[in-house]
C-alpha cells in the first residue's frame, strides 16, 4: 500500500463508531456478557485498550516490545485474559478514557512513522498499515462482540475492505498456526462488498477458489461465526480446508463460535 492514510482513517472511524457504542452506557451495561465466553462488553474494551498499548510499544519502543514478547511467552495461554481482565477491573470511565488515550496515541504514531519502516509484533513483522489493518479488524470483530451484547445489529461498511485483504493474506499462517503445510496452489478470492463491488485477490485462473459476501468472509476469518452459518463457498480441496481453520489474527489457534443451532 503506497499510501497509509486510508487505512489510518478507516481505524479511527471504526474505532469512532464503536466508542459511540458504548460512551453513554451505564455500568451495569458495562458488565453485560457477551459471545465470548467470560468476557463482558468491558473486557472487550480494555483488551482493545491493552493490545493497542502494546502496538504503541512495538512502533515506538522495539526494546519494549521485547519485554511484552517474552511475558506473552511465558504465559502463552493466559496473557491475553489477563490483559483483558485487568482493564475490565477498572471503573467504566477511567477504561474508557484509556482507551480513547491508547488508540489517539497509536494513530499519532503510526501516522508519524517512518515510509518503509517495519514493526515487531507477536506474529510476523508488520508495516505501520498492516499494523492499522491489524487494530481495525480487532476493532471490528470485538466491536461485533460488544454489539451483541447490546442487543445492535451494526450496519457493514467498505472498511471491510481490509479486513477481507488481511484475512486473505493470512491464509498459509492459519495452516501454519495448525502444524500444517500451507498449499502451494494459488487461490482466487471473489467477495461482494457491502455496497455490491466486486472485491477480487489472487489470479482469476487459480485451480482453487472462495466467493462469498465480504461480510461473512469477514466474519469468517476473525471467527466471529461458524463456517456453517455463512455463504461462504470454497472450491477445491485446498480452499475448502482453508475455509474450516481460516484466521487473520495472531496467536494460537481460536477456537471459533459454535454453529447456531447448538446455541438454542
Amino acid at each position: 500500500m503506497s499510501d497509509p492514510t486510508p487505512v489510518f482513517d478507516d481505524l479511527r472511524a471504526e474505532s469512532e463508531e464503536l466508542d459511540r457504542l458504548v460512551a453513554e452506557l451505564s455500568g451495569e451495561r458495562w458488565a453485560l456478557p457477551t459471545p465470548a465466553p467470560g468476557w463482558t462488553v468491558a473486557h472487550q474494551i480494555a483488551h482493545l485498550a491493552w493490545t493497542d498499548r502494546a502496538a504503541l510499544v512495538a512502533v515506538t519502543d522495539e526494546k519494549g516490545f521485547g519485554a511484552l514478547v517474552e511475558r506473552a511467552l511465558s504465559a502463552p495461554e493466559s496473557f491475553v485474559d489477563e490483559g483483558a481482565e485487568e482493564g475490565a477491573r477498572l471503573p467504566p470511565e477511567e477504561l474508557l478514557g484509556a482507551w480513547r488515550e491508547g488508540r489517539a496515541a497509536l494513530d499519532r504514531a503510526l501516522r508519524q512513522s517512518a515510509p518503509g519502516a517495519r514493526f515487531p509484533w507477536y506474529g510476523p513483522p508488520m508495516s505501520a498499515a498492516s499494523m492499522a489493518t491489524a487494530r481495525l479488524m480487532e476493532t471490528w470483530a470485538h466491536g461485533l462482540d460488544v454489539a451483541g451484547a447490546l442487543g445492535v445489529t451494526p450496519t457493514p461498511t467498505d472498511r471491510l475492505r481490509h479486513i477481507a485483504r488481511i484475512g486473505v493474506r493470512t491464509r498459509d499462517f492459519a495452516f501454519g498456526v495448525h502444524r500444517l503445510t500451507p498449499p502451494t496452489d494459488d487461490v482466487r478470492v471473489e467477495l461482494t462488498g457491502p455496497s455490491g463491488d466486486l472485491w477480487t485477490y489472487g489470479p482469476e485462473d487459480a485451480p482453487q477458489r472462495v466467493t462469498g459476501p465480504a461480510l461473512d468472509f469477514c466474519l469468517l476469518v476473525t471467527q466471529r461465526a461458524h463456517r456453517a452459518d455463512l455463504a461462504v463457498r470454497a472450491e477445491g480441496q485446498d480452499a475448502d480446508r482453508w475455509l474450516d481453520i481460516a484466521q487473520a489474527f495472531a496467536g494460537p489457534p481460536g477456537n471459533g463460535r459454535p454453529p447456531r443451532e447448538t446455541t438454542r
